[in-house]
């Protein structure tokens, strides 16, 4: 492995202007991809009641995709700006690994997502039966999967070692062409991590595709069973299908280039040839949020339904602190005014508007606070030190004036369910005798 780590190895083959280019690409495409894949990982996270055995796969490739963005784009940010390598040969070997392993699973993620699909369309007898501990055990085998490649390396069964344009770091290529050892472990990567999933997938989505077919041709002639598909089958193999081709559309041009690298002559092939490929190749991180985020109408009614109800709890925030400090100086000024002027403070009329409609407890919701409304004008009033004899006559003129403001009081009676989002509230008034007090009500 020594020779994949000479010093000028970490030096930039590309210009300085084809660095930052690559620099920016990666910013931007790191930038959105942690974005899409935490928005995908919050949206399934809020419906996860409700999803799949089949979309567990899409869950796993979110969280693969976010850990080469979190891990991979960084530190080829950085390097690229500075026209070299930053960061030496362990990290170098731990972003080749990380690389590998995110990669491999991404693609075992998709090829298992594929099969799932063909057995519930092609093959519903065999597909109903898959459940969610299926799938939570197919993640957890294309997660040892990705590892055992990731870590061969490692174990010297092939190399890792600097990109030939000279700021990333993955596999070494070039080793293949000194190393017999080296060269075995390439041809098992390739045939088991690009043509055997390769195959899969396309054998997968060519069953249901013809599957589709013979369902269109069924429905045509008015025949109902286990022939026709439903609408939600159809929208789920058509973003799956997306979501794969987008995956080798980004890996397909590197994975050329590797192989031309690995069996052919690396001396013919120019950096920029190594650098193009690898920057669509880590492109494939964002192509599954977008799919799912933008085709998919339930997830997209889910980020419409929380960006709404943020936007409203914001407004509603700023109004209400506004309103209370506000409220709480204009009661301050009163206060002050009343003490001035040597008077009760009990007689004054906003401390019991404050208990009632402020109160110092927390309510979690609109109805525990209508629920505990005595409890917090009793408190309130309590807490106030006062004579007896002026509590007497607090309560004696409260109750004269109501008496004497009207002849009749009102009853508030809330009616609703207590949850966390409150569409309507119906309130009811009742009018109740003269003789009722305010200490009734």
């Amino acid at each position: 492995m020594g020779p994949s780590f000479g010093n000028s190895t970490f030096q930039s083959k590309i210009t300085a202007s084809a660095d930052i280019v690559v620099g920016i690409c990666y910013m931007v495409l790191g930038i959105c991809s942690l974005c899409g894949n935490s928005i995908l990982l919050y949206v399934s996270y809020k419906k996860k009641n409700l999803l799949k055995p089949a979309e567990y796969f899409i869950i796993n490739l979110a969280i693969s995709d976010l850990g080469m963005t979190l891990t991979l784009y960084p530190l080829a940010v950085t390097s690229s700006l500075s026209h070299r390598w930053l960061y030496g040969k362990q990290i170098c070997l731990f972003y080749a690994f990380c690389g590998v392993l995110f990669g491999i699973c991404s693609l075992s993620s998709l090829t298992l997502l594929s099969t799932v699909c063909c057995l519930k369309i092609c093959f519903p007898a065999y597909g109903n039966r898959f459940k969610r501990e299926h799938g939570q055990i197919l993640i957890v085998c294309a997660w040892t999967y990705a590892a055992v490649f990731a870590c061969s390396p490692l174990a010297h069964w092939g190399e890792y070692g600097a990109e030939p344009y000279g700021t990333a770091c993955c596999i070494d290529w070039r080793s293949t062409n000194v190393n017999a050892v080296a060269m075995s472990y390439i041809i098992v990567l390739f045939v088991f991590c690009f043509i055997l999933p390769c195959g899969v997938i396309v054998t997968s989505y060519s069953l249901i595709l013809v599957t589709m077919k013979e369902s269109r041709k069924a429905v045509e002639q008015h025949v109902s069973g286990p022939a026709r598909m439903s609408n939600a089958q159809t929208i789920a193999v058509k973003l799956s299908v997306a979501v794969c081709i987008g995956f080798f559309a980004a890996w397909s041009p590197y994975a050329i280039i590797a192989m031309w690298a690995a069996f052919g002559s690396i001396d013919k092939i120019p950096p920029l040839a190594f650098a193009v490929p690898a920057v669509f190749a880590k492109s494939s991180t964002l192509y599954n949020p977008v799919i799912y985020l933008l085709l998919k109408p339930n997830f997209r009614s889910a980020i419409a339904k929380d960006f709404t109800v943020l936007q409203h709890l914001c407004i509603r925030s700023c109004f209400c602190v506004k309103a209370l400090q506000n409220y709480r100086s204009t009661l301050n000024t009163s206060l002050r005014t009343f003490k001035g002027k040597n008077e009760s403070s009990c007689n004054s009329l906003p401390i019991v508007e404050e208990c009632c409609y402020f109160p110092r407890e927390k309510c979690s919701g609109a109805f525990e606070c209508f629920q505990s409304y005595p409890k917090f004008c009793q408190e309130r009033l309590s807490a106030v030190e006062c004579p007896p004899q002026e509590a007497v006559s607090l309560e004696s003129n409260l109750q004269a004036k109501v008496r004497q403001g009207s002849k009749k009081s009102v009853n508030v009676v809330v009616r609703g369910e207590k949850s966390t989002e409150i569409d309507t509230l119906e309130i009811t008034l009742e009018a109740v005798p003269v003789h009722r007090t305010f200490t009734d009500l």
